[in-house]
């Protein structure tokens, strides 16, 4: 004999109850960002298709596009919610720091593989190199959204440790651009040549970043520093 059913247990499996509906729209928007993530990384910008993502969410393509008007306003959203969105935190982060600039400069590289490159979103960089010609309007909302803010992060790093005779002067731009140099090529092995086994992908990330600290602070060190960088002769 089948036991009877307690109706208190039917309220809550129903799917028609309004508070498990209300749960499951207040998801979807964090659901839709997420299988966009996977997918764009997986896939590429253009290989994607929205109806993918919508399935791989669990919603239909016109649930999609009830919070995202289009692929590149999904795309847009991603990069936000993973990336360009945390830059205030880091930023503030930074501003409240108390310890030494080389100190904040190796807390800022590891930061950036604990938050960024050991997730997903590490694909996004290398989804931008590889697909920005192809979509220049993405390419400058990523210049503005993410490249220009990151820049000025890590140039606020170095600027502090040359006004506080941390660091030996440099020029900034190319000092960026030196921090910047392991970070995006890890990001690039970690999608491409390290996801396929062999000797490439021994590579230990925490172990390759704090080697290239050293060697960023062999070349910033105001003590013991080498020759000031050269600047290129001038054409005019």
């Amino acid at each position: 004999m089948h036991q009877p059913i307690d109706p208190a247990n039917l309220a809550e499996a129903a799917p028609d109850d309004p508070a498990r509906r209300e749960r499951r729209k207040d998801a979807r928007p964090g659901e839709l960002l997420a299988a966009a993530l996977d997918l764009f990384v997986e896939k590429g910008f253009a290989a994607t298709r929205v109806e993918e993502v919508a399935r791989r969410a669990g919603v239909s393509k016109g649930t999609l596009f009830l919070y995202f008007s289009s692929k590149e306003e999904l795309f847009k959203a991603v990069v936000r919610e993973n990336i360009s969105g945390r830059f205030a935190q880091w930023n503030e982060e930074i501003e409240r720091f108390e310890g030494s600039s080389p100190d904040m400069l190796r807390y800022c590289l590891n930061s950036w593989w604990e938050r960024i490159g050991a997730t997903k979103a590490s694909g996004i960089p290398k989804l931008m190199m590889s697909e920005a010609r192809n979509f220049p309007e993405l390419a400058r909302f990523y210049q503005h959204e993410v490249m220009q803010p990151g820049s000025a992060l890590i140039e606020r790093v170095l600027k502090r440790g040359v006004a506080r005779g941390e660091f030996r002067p440099i020029d900034f731009k190319y000092g960026v651009y030196m921090v910047l140099a392991p970070l995006l090529y890890l990001a690039m092995w970690k999608h491409s040549l390290g996801s396929c086994g062999g000797n490439l992908a021994q590579l230990v990330p925490e172990e390759y970043l704090a080697v290239q600290f050293d060697m960023l602070m062999s070349g910033l060190s105001a003590t013991g520093a080498g020759p000031a960088l050269a600047r290129p002769p001038s054409s005019a």
